[in-house]
């Protein structure tokens, strides 16, 4: 690298969850060492890359090589923008804390040496900011923000409320990402490789039977379901009586107008008070009251009017 100074530079701000776990932060007025001190602590420097382990905290669990390798060709012609982040172990080894994509990508490059920030962090710490500087990212996947948001609170014993400060976000947007973990496998696995968005995902969480949302997942990878549509199809799984209330209910009310004029036009005809009764299957009865054998005998006629 031909301009130390420029590369090791610090490159924006950290987002507030991260920075409140790293006390001390990389000076731009500060000259970057070329090599590192025996006992370094928040300084910047070139590392060997072969003394750098992986972090086996790392929340990460699928990097797309072809992005790799465009990430490879940057750093091959522009060097490394933003140092990774690592703390030295009781071996003298150097482990990531995060930047990891960063480091792959930069031994596909080539690179004997890359510049990172050194660390002080005991094996909670390296968890709570390797996770957090991974949620940060914007191409990580939702399960995968899903599984670290639940490390965060099983091993570094955070609540909910503390999560969400440490990473920016209201605490329901915490606890949808963590519902997606109670989807089966098939679908996890789906929203993992992209092949149903998060949308669809927190459509198919409110399905309660497990055979209905994977019947409902399928339909929509084949039929390539809109979100709003899986939504309509859940509403009618869960509410079917509500569904089917409105349609019966119209046919009710016509059936109720028709019997009304039916009533109407009898009552007008026979010159009494006529009662028609309909059940919703469409049977009934028509009642013709009469109040005198006369008029019992008025109506017999009418009966048997032929013109």
């Amino acid at each position: 690298m031909s301009d130390n100074k420029n590369i090791l530079k610090r490159k924006g701000g950290l987002g507030r969850g991260l920075g409140a776990l790293i006390e001390g932060s990389y000076d731009k007025k500060t000259e970057p060492s070329p090599t590192v001190s025996a006992n370094p602590a928040n300084v910047v420097g070139d590392i060997p890359v072969d003394q750098i382990q992986t972090n086996p905290y790392q929340p990460r669990t699928h990097f797309d090589q072809e992005s790799l390798e465009e990430l490879a060709e940057s750093i091959r012609v522009q060097g490394i923008i933003q140092p990774i982040t690592v703390r030295q172990l009781d071996s003298g080894q150097y482990q990531l804390i995060s930047g990891e994509r960063r480091y792959q990508a930069s031994k596909l490059a080539g690179l004997q040496a890359i510049p990172a920030y050194i660390r002080k962090a005991n094996d909670q710490q390296m968890l709570e900011m390797a996770l957090i500087e991974n949620i940060q990212r914007e191409n990580l996947n939702a399960i995968e923000i899903a599984l670290s948001y639940q490390r965060l609170l099983s091993e570094c014993s955070l609540k909910q409320e503390e999560l969400g400060e440490r990473v920016g976000k209201k605490r329901t947007t915490v606890t949808n990402y963590l519902r997606l973990l109670k989807l089966p496998p098939d679908i996890q696995v789906a929203l993992r490789d992209n092949l149903i968005t998060m949308g669809h995902a927190r459509a198919l969480i409110n399905i309660e039977n497990i055979d209905q949302q994977l019947e409902v997942f399928r339909r929509i990878v084949d039929e390539e379901l809109s979100v709003r549509k899986v939504e309509e199809i859940v509403r009618k799984l869960n509410n079917p009586e509500k569904v089917n209330k409105p349609a019966v209910q119209a046919t009710q009310n016509e059936l109720s107008g028709e019997v009304k004029k039916v009533e109407s036009r009898l009552s007008t005809y026979f010159g009494t008070k006529i009662q028609v009764k309909s059940n919703k299957s469409g049977k009934g009865e028509i009642k013709i009251p009469f109040l005198s054998v006369d008029e019992l005998n008025r109506i017999l006629e009418i009966l048997n009017y032929s013109g």
